[in-house]
C-alpha cells in the first residue's frame, strides 16, 4: 500500500528535475539606435541594429534576432563600447582624507563599495580594473556582482597592492606602538615572489605594485623609488607565471625605468617621463594610465575633505607635471590607456577625465581607443570587452550626439547596458 504514494513522490521528483533541467530560452536584445562607433576602424555604422543573445553580441545589422527578442529604439543615440576604467578604487571615498578615515569602522569601507560600484557602471565604464583595497573588498564586490546580487561593473580585482616598508602602500599614519604595516609590504625579491601567491590565492587577477612614491600616502616624496628593478621583476615573473598582469604605480623617472625594465605590463601616473623613458615604454609595450583630471578636484576640495597639507603640496608639484608628460607621451605614440584613480574624486565622474586627455593632445577618437579597445589589451580581455565585435559581452553606453566632436557627452549618458542588460534605460 505504501509503494504507491512513493512511487508518485518520485515521479513528482523526476518531473521537477526535468523542468529545471530543461533549458531556458535564450534571451535577447536588438537595440536599433543612429549610429555605431566602431572603435577599431573610427567610422560610424549608420542605423545599426544590435544584437545581444545571452549577454554577448550577435551581429550590428539584426540578424540572428529571434521573433521573440526585446526591441529597443534610441532614435538620435550613438552606441558606443562599454567603457574601461583602468585605474579606481570602488571602496574608497573622496570626501573622507588623511585622518579622518580613521573615524570608521573596518567594514566601512567595503560598505561604500557597493554605491560606487553602482555609480560606476551607471556611468557608463562597465569593466573597472580595481588596484588596490583592504581585505579584499574588491574581491567579494566582484562576487557580488558577478552573482546579480548587487550592481556593479565587471572588476579585475588586486587585492592588497605590494610595496615596501615605509613606502607608498605601507600604513604610515600610526606611530611605531601600533606597529601598522600594510598586509601587502614585501621587502626583497623572495617576499615579493611570496606576496604575489599569496594575492592570487585569495582572488586577485591582476598585481599592484608600488615602485615610487605618492601623493597621498604620509612621509613618502613623490618621485622616490621604493622598489628595486630586481624586486619587480620578481614579482613580475611569479605574476606571468600564474598568469596575471601587473600594473606599478610610479610617478618618478627613475622607478618608472625600473618598472618598465622590470617587465610590467601597466606603469600607473607615470608623471615625471622623460624622452628615453617613454622610448623603453613604446620598446617594451608598457602602457601608461595616467590620471590627469583629479588634479583638479583634489586641489579644489581636498583642504575641505580632509587631506593632508602635505599631499596637497605634492598635488600642486606633480599636476602640471604630469599633465605635460602625458603630452609628451602622446605625441610619441606610447601606449596610453584610461585610468583615473576614481575615489580620489567622486566615483561615477570618471568620464570627465575625457575632456582633459583631448585638451593634453588627444583626439577624441584616440580618448575612446584609451577606454575601450587599449584597455582590454592591457587587461588581456581583447575581444570580451572594449569592443561590440560579434562575440564579445554586450556592453554598450549609448550617447546623444557625436563623442568623436564632443567627448563630454560621455558625462551624462542617455543609456548603459551591460552583458545585454539593462543599467540606465532612456526615458
Amino acid at each position: 500500500m505504501n509503494r504507491i504514494p512513493l512511487f508518485a513522490a518520485r515521479a513528482v521528483m523526476l518531473a521537477a528535475t526535468l523542468v529545471v533541467a530543461r533549458p531556458a530560452a535564450a534571451e535577447t536584445l536588438v537595440v536599433s539606435a543612429a549610429r555605431l562607433l566602431d572603435v577599431r576602424t573610427g567610422r560610424y555604422v549608420a542605423d545599426p541594429q544590435l544584437v545581444i543573445t545571452d549577454g554577448r553580441v550577435v551581429s550590428w545589422d539584426g540578424s540572428g534576432a529571434p521573433p521573440d527578442a526585446e526591441f529597443v529604439d534610441l532614435p538620435g543615440l550613438t552606441l558606443v563600447p562599454g567603457l574601461i576604467d583602468m585605474h579606481v578604487h570602488l571602496t574608497g571615498v573622496a570626501d573622507i582624507g588623511g585622518y579622518r578615515s580613521l573615524g570608521y569602522t573596518d567594514a566601512f569601507w567595503t560598505v561604500m563599495g557597493v554605491p560606487n560600484a553602482e555609480a560606476t557602471v551607471r556611468a557608463g565604464f562597465t569593466t573597472v580594473r580595481n588596484v588596490g583595497s583592504d581585505d579584499f573588498a574588491d574581491v567579494a564586490l566582484r562576487q557580488a556582482i558577478d552573482e546579480g546580487r548587487i550592481i556593479g561593473p565587471r572588476i579585475v580585482p588586486a587585492g592588497y597592492a605590494i610595496g615596501a616598508t615605509g613606502g607608498h602602500c605601507d600604513n604610515n599614519f600610526l606611530p611605531p606602538s601600533y606597529q601598522a604595516t600594510a598586509p601587502g609590504v614585501a621587502n626583497g625579491p623572495d617576499e615579493m615572489k611570496a606576496r604575489v601567491k599569496w594575492m592570487r590565492k585569495y582572488g586577485a587577477e591582476v598585481i599592484k605594485l608600488c615602485a615610487t612614491g605618492g601623493v597621498f600616502s604620509k612621509g613618502t616624496t613623490v618621485g622616490e623609488q621604493q622598489l628595486s628593478e630586481e624586486e619587480i621583476r620578481a614579482a613580475v615573473e611569479t605574476a606571468h607565471m600564474l598568469g596575471l598582469k601587473v600594473a606599478a604605480h610610479a610617478h618618478g623617472n627613475a622607478g618608472i625605468r625600473a618598472a618598465i625594465l622590470g617587465g610590467v605590463d601597466t606603469v600607473e601616473h607615470a608623471s615625471y617621463l622623460d624622452e628615453e623613458t617613454i622610448r623603453l615604454a613604446k620598446e617594451h609595450g608598457t602602457a601608461l594610465s595616467m590620471d590627469i583630471y583629479n588634479t583638479e578636484y583634489t586641489l579644489a576640495e581636498g583642504e575641505k575633505n580632509g587631506v593632508l597639507p602635505e599631499s596637497l603640496a605634492k598635488e600642486r608639484q606633480v599636476g602640471q607635471v604630469q599633465r605635460d608628460s602625458f603630452r609628451k607621451a602622446v605625441e610619441a605614440g606610447a601606449m596610453m590607456i584610461f585610468g583615473t584613480d576614481a575615489a580620489i574624486y567622486p566615483h561615477g565622474l570618471n568620464a570627465r577625465q575625457f575632456r582633459v586627455m583631448t585638451e593634453y593632445g588627444m583626439t577624441p577618437l584616440q580618448a575612446i581607443r584609451a577606454a575601450t579597445l587599449s584597455a582590454a589589451q592591457a587587461l588581456g580581455r581583447e575581444g570580451q570587452v572594449g569592443t561590440l565585435d560579434p562575440g564579445a559581452f554586450g556592453d554598450f553606453v549609448a550617447v546623444s550626439g557625436d563623442p568623436l566632436a564632443d567627448v563630454t557627452l560621455f558625462e551624462s549618458p542617455a543609456a548603459v547596458v551591460k552583458g545585454g542588460a539593462w543599467v540606465v534605460k532612456p526615458d
